[in-house]
């Protein structure tokens, strides 16, 4: 498992019952995890907390809020992001993710020429500030405006505003289609899908059935030297062999590629255990 060991100002303090308890600066917030199947006992630090995401016997839920400002930052290294309690649990950052932005940005450093990222279902920017601060370009597409927005907000207080980036509002799959048609070329490509979503004109996205025509496209894209590709998956459909034969069959072209897929995780502060939170496949040409 790669595991996101980094972190000073995030942290999974502990998991039970259903829930974990982490750290995000200086809030402490219990939210849902499907993959918190044990039940074991419950320390005092469960009830310092500052807000509660709870789950809805009727579907969805809500956030308790006890002490928790409308937004706040964490960092990472040098890199900001603005925190704040969405619905559906999640505060508009990943933080499993670092393991991946510590893989890809090393690549980018070693590379020793100009690098063109594209960063589909790229959400507040986590992947692109990465990108962005080991020296690529990168362009980010997302379908929502009001997460490209976000994630120009992220790219500011990083210190990194300036750097060359596109920021598209776009359905990733005619996003690619388009740029086919162009011949514009990127030397690495990075994927997150929603398990299901909608464009910004309706278009409806199901990882298991568009996963594959968009990863056969997006082998048309890739420059006469490509450097990576990463694909995310919180599915549970899609695991690491699964991520692994897809990008091995729709890259044959690149072949000796180097794939390897494995799940990603957050280590559980005082003990040897480590959250599973989804599934990466990585390419490196």
């Amino acid at each position: 498992m790669w595991t996101a060991e980094n972190w000073k100002e995030y942290e999974v303090l502990d998991a039970s019952s259903g829930e974990k308890l982490e750290r995000w600066g200086k809030y402490i917030l219990v939210r849902p995890d499907p993959q918190v199947i044990w039940n074991t006992p419950k320390g005092p630090e469960w009830s310092k907390i500052d807000g509660h995401y709870k789950r809805s016997a009727k579907g969805g839920g809500e956030w308790d809020v006890k002490k928790l400002p409308e937004s706040w930052q964490i960092r990472y290294g040098k890199l900001a992001f603005q925190l704040k309690p969405l619905g559906f649990k999640h505060t508009g950052l990943f933080p499993e993710q670092a393991v991946n932005w510590d893989w890809f940005s090393e690549l980018i450093l070693q590379a020793g020429r100009p690098i063109r990222v594209l960063n589909l279902f790229a959400y507040t920017g986590g992947a692109t500030l990465a990108a962005l601060l080991a020296g690529a370009s990168v362009t980010h597409v997302d379908a929502s405006k009001g997460m490209v927005a976000w994630a120009k907000e992220n790219a500011a207080l990083s210190g990194l505003a300036d750097r060359n980036v596109r920021w598209l509002v776009d359905d990733c799959t005619k996003f690619v289609q388009r740029e086919l048609r162009r011949g514009n070329r990127y030397d690495a490509v990075i994927l997150d899908p929603p398990s299901y979503g909608r464009g910004p004109k309706g278009e409806v996205w199901k990882i298991e059935e568009t996963i594959y025509p968009l990863l056969l496209s997006l082998a048309g894209i890739l420059s006469d030297q490509p450097l990576f590709m990463l694909l995310n998956s919180y599915t549970t459909g899609l695991q690491p062999g699964t991520m692994a034969y897809m990008l091995k069959s729709s890259l044959k072209k690149y072949c000796p590629a180097v794939i390897r897929a494995d799940e990603i995780g957050l280590p559980i502060k005082g003990s040897d255990l480590v959250l599973p939170c989804g599934c990466a496949g990585r390419v490196v040409f």
